[in-house]
């Protein structure tokens, strides 16, 4: 099926179109799940859990993965409507108008490339610290942080497959590599046997592990912590115009890797939990943020398993964080591509390469992250930085932006099955999900800003400050520049948001009403 628009669309409205029949399910897997980067994810964010919720860490990712599967019944049912590389500015644009979906289409596409930067530096800090650990050649982190945005924007002009391909490798040792060390840890039982506790989820609030050796407890840092761990999931309506059957992938991979990180989280962390001991869990994040070790899971996988182990994790955790920021890489290209298309941003955005991949969107968020990167390197260029600052710093703004869109995207899914999509209705998934779905985003958000200051450990940081005020000024940037195009160029707004593969005939904004022009 053409995704070009009618011979009675405006001449202003062509769009350009991306590889037909590029992935199949196993490849959208890999750009999804190596989003959420599970080795990365564990290394990182369950030792942030269990600084705010103590032991109870696995059941903070239950948690999350309740609200996360909630909220993916309703985005399946809209994804199964709507594709478009656009993803969330396109449901947003179908639900809540085109105004709001502009202002949210900008937004999360800013956001994904704070991602992109914050794991970037992530990878620079573990880079620098294994390199020097093992050769004694002591790099500064931006350079490894350079070269890595360097090999991103050189695989976003290959064909998206081959992006896929290199992702899968490294998802399938990292994961692998977890498992030998939970496994190893169950099979000697742990420090003190298995408890039932860290998956009661009152123990989440006022942990009494966290209590006597912090001082206090904080869910919501336990919350970020398992809701950052998701970040990325979302992205397999992104991948929908280069997916060979889009419904079914983006229904598998959307379910599959909620549910199935979900479940991997709360495994590895509770294998974590176990290995240390429940208080001993607590006081060994203690350590880690007193610099004992660089992770607290490094003595696991020496004691459970071997040091053999322990050097893999460490180099896995330089391409995991690689594999990760490639897959928001990936998904920011296609957003700007997405808006580009659309006229919302420079048409030239949505310029293709050889291969069919976003390759002008793709070279701007490359331009775009590096001098975001360049700001947090100026302001501190040690090693450490990269990691305590840009890799926690950036997270905090980003997940912020996401789950506020997300929220939004709830609403708009309730919105367009009550009106547009009224044929779809379902009261269980297109009403009653979408609704819990957003009181968790919402939540979780209260959580978030009012946690900002403990979860970076940044009191008083002009950054974090004002990061709650960051995302409604580039949301209402992006409202602007949809009122302009609204007064100034009326074709051009009634295209936007309404470029899609399953209903063409509402890429045509002739067949819309005048009010839904309007919106």
């Amino acid at each position: 099926m053409t995704a070009t628009a009618p011979p009675t669309a405006p001449p202003e409205v062509s769009h350009g179109r991306l590889a037909d029949n590029a992935l199949g399910l196993p490849s959208v897997l890999f750009c999804i799940v190596t989003g959420a980067a599970p080795l990365t994810a564990m290394l990182f964010n369950v030792p942030v859990a269990v600084n705010g919720g103590g032991w109870a860490a696995p059941a903070a990712f239950g948690i999350a993965t309740i609200a996360l599967t909630i909220f993916s019944v309703g985005y399946i049912a809209m994804s199964k409507r709507v594709t478009s590389a656009g993803g969330f500015y396109t449901f947003v644009s179908r639900g809540l108008g085109r105004v709001v979906g502009v202002g949210s289409g900008l937004l999360i596409a800013l956001c994904y490339m704070i991602f992109v930067g914050a794991v970037i530096g992530v990878m620079g800090y573990f880079a620098a610290s294994t390199v020097e650990t093992f050769t004694g050649l002591a790099l500064p982190a931006w350079l490894y942080m350079a070269v890595g945005l360097a090999v991103m924007s050189l695989l976003a002009w290959f064909h998206i497959e081959l992006t896929a391909k290199v992702l899968g490798v490294m998802l399938v040792a990292e994961v692998l590599a977890l498992i030998v060390l939970s496994l190893a840890i169950f099979v000697a039982g742990g420090a003190e046997g298995f408890s039932a506790a860290p998956f009661d989820p009152t123990q989440v609030f006022g942990n009494a592990g966290a209590l006597q050796i912090f001082g206090t407890t904080a869910a919501g840092i336990a919350l970020f912590a398992a809701f950052w761990s998701w970040v990325g999931f979302e992205m397999a309506p992104n991948y929908a115009e280069e997916s060979r059957d889009p419904h079914r992938i983006a229904t598998i991979a959307t379910y599959g890797s909620v549910i199935g990180l979900g479940i991997f989280y709360m495994f590895v962390s509770y294998a974590f939990v176990t290995g240390w001991g429940l208080t001993g869990s607590v006081q060994a994040v203690s350590d880690q943020l007193n610099g004992t070790y660089a992770s607290a899971f490094y003595p696991l996988s020496d004691r459970f398993v071997g040091g053999w182990l322990t050097v893999i994790i460490e180099i896995l955790a330089v391409t995991s964080s690689f594999a990760c920021a490639m897959a928001f890489y990936n998904t920011s290209a296609r957003y700007l591509f997405a808006l580009g298309r659309e006229g919302v941003l420079p048409r030239v955005l949505a310029r293709t390469s050889k291969h069919h991949g976003p390759g002008v969107a793709a070279m701007t968020t490359t331009a775009i992250v590096a001098l975001y990167m360049l700001g947090f390197t100026l302001y501190d260029p040690s090693t450490e930085a990269a990691l305590t600052k840009l890799g926690t710093w950036s997270p905090l703004l980003g997940v912020l932006g996401i789950l506020a869109v997300q929220a939004l995207v709830c609403v708009a899914i309730v919105r367009y099955f009550l009106t547009t999509g009224r044929d779809g209705f379902n009261v269980l998934t297109t009403l009653i999900a979408p609704v819990v779905g957003c009181a968790a985003m919402v939540g979780a958000c209260y959580l978030l800003v009012s946690n900002r200051a403990e979860l970076a450990a940044a009191e008083g940081v002009p950054f974090i400050t004002v990061l709650p005020y960051v995302p409604v000024a580039i949301f209402v940037v992006g409202v602007v520049i949809a009122l302009v195009l609204r007064a100034r160029r009326p074709a051009v707004y009634a295209g936007l948001g309404h470029f899609t593969l399953t209903d063409p005939e509402l890429d045509s904004p002739q067949l819309d009403s005048p009010q839904e022009v309007a919106r």
